[in-house]
């Protein structure tokens, strides 16, 4: 008896976590695939895109042509996700070697579409929920949790509600479900994400959602760390931030990017919350004890003088932000902003330039600060660094986009006094110094 051989998958995930969800319910879907981590050997090739601002977008063309050039004879080449939602004909126009295009409403229906080698396409956007089988990506400690699809927000620059519609949360059960899942599979520590995490369950007649859900997670006693990302300022309340302060299981991780500060851009930016309002907000999560506070701007968007720049620049050297993420303009069809004059790329680049000093010389300061003291990490595996380093982040940190430290040194031994190996979880760490802009840290003992 002849048996066939099993086909071999190859997934490229690019753009936000949102995105990457999506990519393990695929994942989900093709278990009777092999993964590999070769392109040229693949029998499919599924690259989930990202088409948010123009360089995601150049960036997920590029793939798609160099997959399309590196791909071998008969493999079946697909493009998902957002970029394909929102450039389908012109991607089967331009790169007509494309298989399969299929946007952000099925995900679920992949295994579907590779059987039968063509799109199915559906008008309602995809969310996962617990019935999703996910393969998660990266960890085996950490997973993201998206709350929920869409935005009813209304910002200038952004073409997200444009083809991801109107905010579609999940229900609360259904979220408490795949937590418990996930927790049960024995992932320990989880990052809740959305396009606006604040308006979670709006939609559904709850003003309170997300307070919910922390009281919730809470009561159900998980031995469990987790942090909320994409609060936005027109629906965070100082009872949301008060929530996660006092919460058992929710760290003091305060993510709400601002875009700007300046009164005149707020109104510009649309985007529905005034420079006193941020203030109030961003000082009551900075009073809580152990907080991390981290945002991001979008820096040369249309009306941007040089008076709001400096407002701008005079508030990110006074806060002090632990992270801060900078984006240039970028002009996105069928948004208010797009018709407005273009911004000048060699200002905004020179803006970003300055910016980009003092944040540096800002976290510079944060890491220096934390030489010598004990800390709680998550230890996520070896380095991509170097094989002799395990890399680590601190346990309030979030996943990737926080930092690393590299763990040179350990007290875990065996009975023999051979070191022991650090597998993924939490530990007490020394962070014993920091040069060339790495931490290191030394393992102490193993913690909750």
């Amino acid at each position: 008896m002849r048996f066939k051989a099993q086909q071999s998958l190859h997934l490229i995930s690019l753009g936000c976590t949102k995105n990457l969800v999506d990519s393990e319910v695929m994942l989900g879907r093709l278990q009777s695939y092999a993964l590999t981590q070769e392109l040229e050997s693949a029998d499919v090739i599924i690259i989930n895109t990202c088409g948010f601002i123009e360089s995601a977008k150049q960036e997920s063309i590029q793939t798609i042509l160099q997959a399309s050039s590196n791909r071998k004879k008969g493999a079946l080449l697909v493009v998902s996700g957002c970029l394909a939602e929102r450039y389908a004909k012109e991607l089967k126009e331009e790169i007509p070697e494309i298989d399969i295009i299929t946007g952000v409403s099925d995900y679920d229906k992949i295994d579907s579409m590779i059987a039968q080698r063509r799109a199915i396409t559906s008008n309602k956007v995809f969310l996962a929920d617990e019935n999703d089988k996910r393969v998660i990506i990266g960890s085996s400690f950490h997973a993201y949790i998206k709350l929920s699809e869409g935005c009813n927000q209304q910002c200038s620059f952004c073409a997200i509600p444009s083809f991801k519609g109107k905010l579609h949360s999940r229900t609360l059960q259904s979220t408490l479900k795949e937590l418990t899942n996930l927790y049960n599979q024995g992932f320990r520590d989880f990052s809740f994400i959305a396009q606006d995490s604040s308006s979670y369950m709006r939609d559904l007649g709850q003003k309170d959602g997300l307070i919910r859900l922390i009281q919730a997670i809470d009561n159900l006693n998980l031995d469990i760390s987790c942090r909320i990302f994409y609060l936005y300022p027109s629906t965070t309340s100082l009872q949301l931030i008060e929530s996660i302060a006092t919460s058992k299981c929710f760290l003091p991780y305060f993510d709400m990017p601002i875009q700007h500060i300046a009164d005149s851009m707020l109104k510009t930016m649309r985007r529905g919350a005034d420079k006193a309002t941020h203030l109030k907000l961003l000082h009551a999560m900075r009073a809580v004890p152990h907080s991390f506070v981290r945002t991001s701007f979008v820096i040369g968007h249309p009306n941007e003088d040089e008076k709001a720049f400096l407002e701008l620049h005079e508030f990110i050297e006074s806060f002090a932000f632990d992270r801060v993420n900078l984006f240039a303009y970028s002009p996105q069809e069928h948004t208010p902003a797009f018709a407005l004059p273009h911004p000048n790329a060699k200002i905004t680049n020179k803006r970003i330039n300055a910016l980009n000093r003092t944040i540096k010389s800002q976290y510079k300061a944060h890491n220096t600060k934390l030489v010598g003291q004990e800390v709680d990490v998550i230890v996520e595996g070896v380095s991509e660094i170097s094989e002799y380093f395990y890399k680590a982040r601190l346990k309030l940190w979030g996943k990737d986009i926080d930092g690393e430290i590299l763990i040179n040194d350990s007290e875990l031994c065996d009975a023999m006094g051979n070191t022991l190996p650090l597998n993924e979880g939490y530990y007490r760490v020394q962070i014993t110094e920091y040069k060339q802009n790495f931490l290191f840290g030394k393992v102490l003992a193993y913690a909750k």
